[in-house]
């Protein structure tokens, strides 16, 4: 089985850390063999999250997974407990896709799940954890934004359609909420844009286990909408330069003003 250097990191000297799990499209050519003509469309990546964040904030650190989440998906638990137990979601190693419909010739067995987790999972954590580490030494305080999109309309997934702006807290758990309040205020005055806190995307496990106020490390997590800033919600995916161009205002607003928040963090654990 190949292997890649499965995270790109790009250090920034700010308090705010950006996360990109599901950025990633990189499937190794042992892998994609296993894939049916389904998974290999790649359907569920978190299409050109990276591009639509760059440039947004100075100073920033972005720390971004480059295989996609078919190999094994970096916002899973990697003990394969459920995020959302007795709601239609996808498994560390994903088996279905989005609609529920299997994405594997040849399905991963415990083996091949111990491996990506070894050599793809836990790489992109261990990097993630250090960047925050480095950053709270710094700043006493590291803001997690973790990045992420769907497509609006996914009947296995939720009901009806998605809002633009999904923020997850974990019902207020992993960050303090001027953080929590400082976003959905952004998002609310978005005019022409919906959103909503908690709802269906609650924060990931990424948000989960990194969101530790307490030690003034605080997550929250941003699932958009692609109708946003795509052209169409289907392949090839296209990226909107209008509809991304006005996205990447509010984005900004929202970047900037956490990062105007965390040195008020300092010191309040």
């Amino acid at each position: 089985m190949s292997v890649i250097d499965p995270v790109d990191i790009k250090h920034g000297d700010g308090p705010i850390v950006l996360g990109l799990p599901h950025t990633g499209t990189h499937v190794p050519d042992d892998i994609a063999a296993k894939l049916n003509d389904r998974g290999r469309e790649l359907a569920d990546t978190d299409w050109h999250i990276h591009t639509l964040y760059d440039g947004l904030l100075d100073n920033v650190t972005t720390v971004r997974a480059t295989f996609h989440r078919y190999v094994i998906d970096a916002n899973r638990d990697p003990a394969g407990v459920s995020l959302y137990p007795g709601e239609n979601t996808t498994t560390l190693v994903p088996l279905t896709d989005f609609d529920g419909k299997n994405i594997w010739d040849q399905a991963p067995d415990a083996d091949d799940i111990a491996f990506r987790a070894d050599n793809f999972h836990a790489p992109y954590h261990a990097a993630l954890a250090a960047e925050l580490d480095r950053v709270r030494a710094k700043h006493g305080v590291a803001i997690l934004y973790d990045c992420h999109s769907i497509r609006s309309h996914i009947p296995f997934l939720f009901d009806g359609v998605l809002p633009d702006f999904n923020i997850g807290t974990n019902m207020g758990t992993t960050c303090d909420p001027v953080i929590e309040a400082a976003t959905r205020a952004v998002c609310e005055a978005a005019d022409g844009y919906s959103s909503i806190l908690n709802g269906r995307f609650k924060g990931g496990w990424t948000t989960r286990h990194y969101g530790r106020p307490e030690i003034n490390q605080h997550a929250i997590q941003m699932e958009l909408a692609q109708s946003a800033y795509l052209s169409a919600e289907a392949a090839p995916w296209t990226y909107d330069a209008a509809r991304s161009a006005k996205l990447r205002l509010h984005l900004t607003s929202i970047l900037e003003k956490l990062a105007e928040l965390a040195p008020t963090l300092r010191g309040t654990s």
